[in-house]
Parts: structure tokens; sequence; C-alpha cells
């Protein structure tokens, strides 16, 4: 027999931040694959440290070859784009967009090519 209080949930003092609604973030199968891709740039010695950020229009993730630079790619997701040109797209480290797709798989192939080149030479 349960003594009082048992099976009670108790909140954590604070609580937990309410996540903003409507916010955009990754799908678990999503974030999956762009972790697997930092993985093995991580493990070729090219990428240091990844930075993610999620607002209600848009998600990315970044990937700096050291932590105090700037990003040496972004992958990003923006929803409202899906029926255009695409909801993920690629950028470089100016910033410029180097690939843009309804496809994650798709636009992560540049730097998929690029780990190949590291990986043989």
């Amino acid at each position: 027999m349960l003594g009082a209080g048992f099976g009670t949930v108790v909140p954590f003092p604070g609580g937990r931040p309410q996540v903003a609604s409507g916010q955009v973030g990754f799908e678990r199968a999503e974030l999956a694959r762009i972790l697997d891709l930092y993985g093995r740039m991580v493990a070729a010695g090219e990428w240091r440290d990844y930075a993610m950020d999620f607002t209600r229009d848009f998600a990315v993730f970044s990937a700096f070859r050291r932590t105090a630079d700037t990003p040496q790619m972004r992958v990003e997701k923006r929803p409202e784009l899906r029926q255009r040109q695409g909801m993920w797209a690629l950028f470089g480290e100016q910033g410029q967009v180097l690939k843009r797709g309804h496809e994650l798989a798709g636009v992560l192939a540049p730097i998929e090519r690029r780990l190949l080149k590291v990986v043989e030479g």
C-alpha cells in the first residue's frame, strides 16, 4: 500500500521554461541526420563546435571551425518556404546561399561531398 505523497508529481522548483507556441524546431530524424554529419566532420578535424537557434519563423544549426569563429556553415529550416523554393537552405561562411531545397539530404549534399574529399586527401 502506498503512503501519503506517493504517486504525486511535484514540479521542479522554478519549473521548465515554456516553449513559445509555434516555435520552429528540428524533428528527431532531421536532427539525427545533421548531428551525424557534424560528428563525421568533427572526426575529420573540420569542425569543433555547433550552435542551434529556434525562433517562430526558422530553426538554424550552425557549425564552427573554432568556437570564436563565425559559422563555417549554417543549415536553416523555414517551413513558410515549403511550397516555394523549399524549407531547407545551406549557407556558407560569408552568408552566401550554397543550396536550397525541399529535402534535407539534398541540401546537405555539398558538405557530404566535401567530407569525402577531406577523408580521401
